[in-house]
């Protein structure tokens, strides 16, 4: 069963990854948001905010990939849409495939996607000045999370991408995920806001994460952000795995 899971996952991720490269277009859309996003900080706002010895890119970085991510997982949700409208599910469904396989072609999709966009908006801080001291360790470190964070979202949007009416409801589960890291300290230090928007921004999971990020960048000690950022992600990535599941059989009973 288990060679037959991963064999039709690999077929069905190459069917979604020919879609993707007859698509490019969604990669870039996705890498342009948050690369314009991050000329705007830099450039227009970054000389009026203080965020002490780092330059403004280096600081605003985590947050921008963040972003980016939150970005890429719409066209899975659109993707999926796509498929449940088309009848592409019962056609699989009606041959001798495992059932999950399809989503895992989807989720892998994403990650694979996500990942790409992920590298461009790193190569462009890089010219915008972006600099790390981090070692190969902690390069290794800073993709775990964001793997990590990519799937919990990606498992999120297969949700609104089985159960949506129409494909604009299918995408508009991603914008409050895309507005999260404003309120958090990905943008500026939490300590500058106002005391009940501090305490939002400080416990929600974006700026566990980003605070992890930034301490590993600049090889500062991570302190427990790393920890409740782990934790984050495990938690989002479990529950919206076990609804989306739950969600997907409903749906082929």
């Amino acid at each position: 069963m288990t060679k037959h899971f991963f064999g039709d996952t690999t077929v069905l991720l190459g069917r979604s990854l020919r879609h993707i490269t007859r698509s490019v277009d969604t990669i870039v859309t996705t890498a342009i948001m948050p690369i314009a996003m991050m000329l705007l900080f830099v450039y227009v706002f970054g000389g009026a905010i203080d965020t002490g010895s780092d330059s403004y890119v280096n600081y605003m970085l985590p947050g921008i990939l963040l972003i980016t991510v939150a970005s890429g997982i719409a066209y899975t949700a659109f993707r999926l849409f796509t498929d449940m409208q088309g009848g592409i599910f019962e056609r699989f469904q009606s041959m001798p495939t495992a059932r999950s396989s399809v989503l895992w072609a989807h989720v892998l999709t994403s990650l694979i996607a996500n990942s790409i966009s992920l590298v461009v908006v790193v190569l462009v801080a890089l010219l915008m000045g972006f600099r790390s001291s981090a070692g190969v360790a902690a390069w290794l470190a800073v993709a775990g999370i964001l793997i990590l964070f990519t799937l919990a979202l990606t498992w999120i949007a297969v949700i609104p991408g089985l159960t949506a009416k129409t494909i604009d409801g299918a995408s508009a589960f991603s914008y409050p995920l895309i507005f999260l890291p404003f309120l958090s300290s990905a943008f500026v230090p939490t300590d500058t806001m106002p005391g009940p928007v501090r305490f939002v921004a400080e416990h929600q999971p974006v700026t566990s994460i980003v605070n992890a990020i930034r301490a590993l960048f600049s090889q500062q000690p991570v302190g427990s952000d790393i920890w409740i950022a782990l934790a984050w992600c495990v938690g989002i990535l479990v529950v919206a795995y076990v609804f989306a599941m739950n969600t997907y059989r409903r749906k082929l009973s």
